[in-house]
């Protein structure tokens, strides 16, 4: 596979973030930025979400400061895959954006761009996206949408992983709504990923990205 290095960032990122789109509808692909700070379960909601949604093509434009470890396991299953390294970057940019979608080079389908893992830089870098999905997982703590307040305000809908956790770390669900509903009206599905076990709550959050796709062919 190759990889892509992403060594320092552009002017004119909007502009390019707007020729994202354009490419993306263009090719009927729902583009769906995955932002979350690290260990918070993105790659393993991608591959959750692709078993749920077999009749759907979908590919992955993984970012990660080193190595190609996620994308080659989402390859593994049948995703089509391109590796970002960032050396360093806390977040990705539209540039590098094109050059893994051009690299998957995919029709009619959903893209996951998985970002850096990182609540703060990716809130303030638009990639020509249609849906920016936040995974929030219960053991960062109730309080992230207080902490983190333009990521929060900036995502279209909410993951929260690792659900099955909420009774051992305290997980107050009230608060994290309160303080998300305090910055953005984004839907939260609750979802419990386990590694060779039930993806509890995915098929709601399946769901949602599937009409969102087929809203681009109405």
């Amino acid at each position: 596979m190759e990889v892509i290095i992403m060594k320092e960032l552009l002017e004119g990122n909007e502009k390019l973030a707007e020729e994202n789109r354009k490419y993306f509808a263009d090719r009927h692909l729902l583009a769906v930025n995955l932002m979350g700070a690290p260990g918070a379960g993105k790659t393993t909601l991608i591959s959750a979400i692709a078993k749920e949604l077999k009749d759907i093509p979908m590919g992955v434009i993984e970012g990660d400061i080193a190595s190609s470890i996620d994308a080659e396991n989402l390859e593994k299953q049948g995703l089509r895959s391109s590796q970002i390294n960032t050396c360093g970057e806390c977040h990705l940019d539209a540039r590098v954006i094109r050059n893994g979608a051009d690299q998957i080079d995919m029709h009619d389908g959903i893209v996951f761009i998985e970002n850096v893992g990182n609540l703060i830089c990716p809130a303030e870098f638009d990639l020509g996206e249609s849906v920016r999905l936040l995974a929030a997982s219960v053991p960062e703590g109730d309080d992230k949408p207080f902490k983190y307040v333009p990521m929060f305000s900036y995502i279209d809908v909410v993951a929260l992983t690792k659900c099955d956790l909420k009774e051992a770390v305290g997980f107050d669900s009230a608060n994290f709504l309160k303080g998300l509903r305090a910055v953005s009206e984004a839907p939260v599905f609750e979802v419990s990923l386990k590694k060779n076990g039930n993806a509890a709550g995915i098929d709601a959050l399946a769901r949602f990205l599937k009409e969102k796709y087929e809203q681009m062919h109405q």
